[in-house]
């Protein structure tokens, strides 16, 4: 009886040990991630019959999340997913595309989303390129070293510290994404229309610091829902009150300048540019005309041919 007794203490014990494994064995930094195993291991499905394993001791690579979000929305999954710093910098336009990935988890420097149609990409997937066809060479992932961060936060009962906020939105950014708080380098703050433009750089030729992850995860957090197991959402705290964010939108700039060209152009935008050309110049030619009549159409001076 009391070996019988013994045997039933054991096998709870280890029920107990396992359920408790079991539990700690999760993906805090994605939701939709799948964890088994001792040790632990996470992936998540990217593709029919494909899984993408995980380290979900960092933030997740963009590339995958992408995969993933496209992955659940072709099996109808849920998925919900200050002005430019410089002339270079641009918006993400296209939004989000099945793309290829390298093993490291780094975009591929050319992506087709499973089309004939292909373009090039910056390292954090963005379309740097016109569109062109599968003859289209990408020499090399060109690096994002810059991320300019616009956030508008929701109305707040007690006026902000502006001294006080890029400590506030670098703490925040550390604390939240785990990325290093350093690399805020700038945040201007305009009250009254409650933006917040915050300027996240690294130096140039670094190749360790991932600019892109931390930015999604942001997006993320503030246009939808959260990545993360947790659903708590980016809201930095200045004088005990937090700052929740009601929109964000992303430039990038690069190591290089993009390649934009005219010729992708739809015929309906070069129609209406060729328009607006065409508007200023007959604009231009009214206005030469009225001055021609306001001088009784006399003979220009020579000085007058000159100036014009």
């Amino acid at each position: 009886m009391v070996k019988t007794e013994k045997k039933i203490w054991i096998a709870l014990l280890l029920a107990t040990f396992a359920v408790g494994a079991s539990a700690q064995c999760t993906c805090e930094s994605f939701k939709w991630a799948t964890c088994d195993g001792t040790p632990c291991q996470c992936g998540v499905m990217v593709g029919t019959g494909e899984m993408q394993n995980l380290n979900c001791s960092k933030l997740v690579p963009k590339c995958f999340l992408m995969k993933a979000e496209m992955y659940r929305a072709r099996k109808g999954l849920s998925t919900r997913t200050g002005g430019k710093p410089v002339k270079t910098a641009f918006v993400d336009n296209d939004g989000i595309y099945d793309p290829d990935c390298e093993t490291t988890g780094a975009f591929r420097a050319k992506q087709c989303n499973n089309t004939k149609e292909c373009w090039c990409v910056n390292s954090a997937g963005v379309r740097r390129t016109d569109k062109g066809d599968e003859s289209l060479r990408c020499e090399k992932l060109v690096e994002t070293y810059w991320v300019r961060l616009e956030l508008k936060h929701k109305p707040v009962n007690n006026a902000v510290d502006a001294a006080k906020l890029q400590a506030a939105i670098a703490t925040a950014i550390q604390n939240r994404y785990s990325f290093d708080k350093t690399f805020v380098k700038e945040v201007e703050y305009d009250p009254e229309a409650r933006l917040i433009v915050v300027d996240v750089k690294k130096e140039k030729g670094d190749r360790k610091a991932d600019l892109s992850r931390m930015a999604y995860y942001m997006e993320k957090d503030v246009k939808v829902l959260p990545l993360f197991k947790d659903q708590a959402k980016f809201e930095p705290s200045v004088d005990g009150q937090k700052l929740e964010m009601e929109d964000i939108l992303v430039y990038y700039v690069d190591e290089e300048g993009p390649t934009f060209t005219m010729k992708r152009l739809t015929g309906g935008v070069i129609a209406v540019i060729v328009v607006v050309i065409l508007a200023v110049a007959a604009g231009l030619l009214v206005l030469y005309l009225a001055r021609r009549r306001e001088r009784g159409y006399s003979k220009a001076e020579p000085r007058e041919m000159e100036a014009m």
